[in-house]
């Protein structure tokens, strides 16, 4: 297994502590190098990451990985779950990695001695074997890559609010070219 601690200390900064889902992140990234024969973490852009909560295990993800919000190469799919969805960008091939119903549980096996659960569990998450803390699927995509990474430079108004749209996120209605947020529900009012 891979040392955890240079991990580790790129994640302080972030939290200010360390913490389990932190460590859960970096095991499911690099769960996905190995799955994907990659390098991590990666300078080009192959691995994509959908995660389904935001927080420290997202922010453990991005460490291991090096998928990043910026890079357009982590999305965020907000289900509250500690999961996430890896895909290979040349392939194609998608896992979705999420803990055993029982890791919690089973913490306490690999770090007894921990003065408390959380403990037990920061540090049975670094030490356990892959199949006994981790879930890992194939699964197929219900969304196109291609329109999640969209065309870079392509630029477009919203008829209605008269902002910008970029990486082809508009709505076209009747004819018209509108944003999400003037199309749907937007998550604010003005």
């Amino acid at each position: 297994m891979k040392n955890i601690e240079a991990y580790l200390e790129q994640l302080k900064p972030l939290h200010n502590h360390i913490c389990p889902r932190q460590i859960l992140g970096v095991r499911m990234g690099w769960l996905a190098a190995e799955v994907f024969h990659l390098d991590l973490p990666q300078t080009q852009k192959r691995l994509f990451t959908f995660v389904e909560t935001d927080g420290c295990f997202a922010d453990g993800v991005s460490v291991a990985t090096g998928c990043r919000l910026g890079r357009r190469t982590l999305r965020l799919m907000d289900y509250g779950k500690v999961a996430a969805t890896f895909v290979d960008t040349r392939t194609n091939a998608a896992i979705r990695v999420c803990p055993h119903r029982r890791t919690r549980e089973r913490a306490g096996e690999y770090a007894p001695h921990e003065p408390s659960r959380w403990h037990m569990m920061l540090k049975a998450y670094q030490i356990m074997p892959d199949d006994e803390l981790l879930c890992m699927q194939p699964v197929e995509l219900t969304v196109s890559m291609r329109a999640i990474i969209s065309q870079p430079n392509r630029r477009v108004i919203c008829s209605h609010c008269g902002e910008e749209i970029i990486n082809e996120r508009e709505l076209i209605r009747d004819g018209q070219v509108f944003c999400q947020a003037c199309c749907d529900s937007a998550y604010y009012r003005t």
